[in-house]
């Protein structure tokens, strides 16, 4: 799934006319991180989703859409979903919703634990 979302991030770029490093630059990321979302090696674009969406003038739904459901007219025109009524296409929408949840409560809980870390560690160095 990283591969079909990757691949579609690579072309909306491409229609943009945006290179990997104008886009890593947009994401705060490295090239070879944006690179590897591209490629489809990492699921770290869940992360960037907002910024992804904003850069490429698309909502999140339309990137998460089958490829052959997302209709790219041109780069002045805004992209049309061609509405199949595929019940694959909602499961899949609810699958990668209850995904991004989960990696951001992951990462909520992450930046909890380090808030601790350093609060308890700031008090004992009083």
């Amino acid at each position: 799934m990283n591969a079909q979302i990757g691949n579609k991030i690579r072309r909306l770029r491409e229609n943009k006319g945006f290179s990997q490093e104008d886009m890593a630059e947009k994401l705060q990321i490295s090239r070879s991180a944006y690179s590897r979302i591209e490629s489809g090696e990492t699921n770290s674009w869940v992360n960037h989703l907002n910024k992804l969406c904003e850069n490429l003038d698309v909502k999140p739904e339309e990137l998460l859409l089958n490829s052959d459901q997302l209709i790219q007219n041109n780069q002045d025109s805004d992209s049309v979903i061609q509405n199949n009524a595929n019940n694959d296409t909602n499961i899949t929408i609810n699958h990668l919703s209850e995904k991004v949840i989960e990696l951001y409560e992951e990462r909520i809980a992450e930046l909890k634990d380090q808030v601790n870390y350093w609060k308890n560690k700031s008090e004992g160095s009083k």
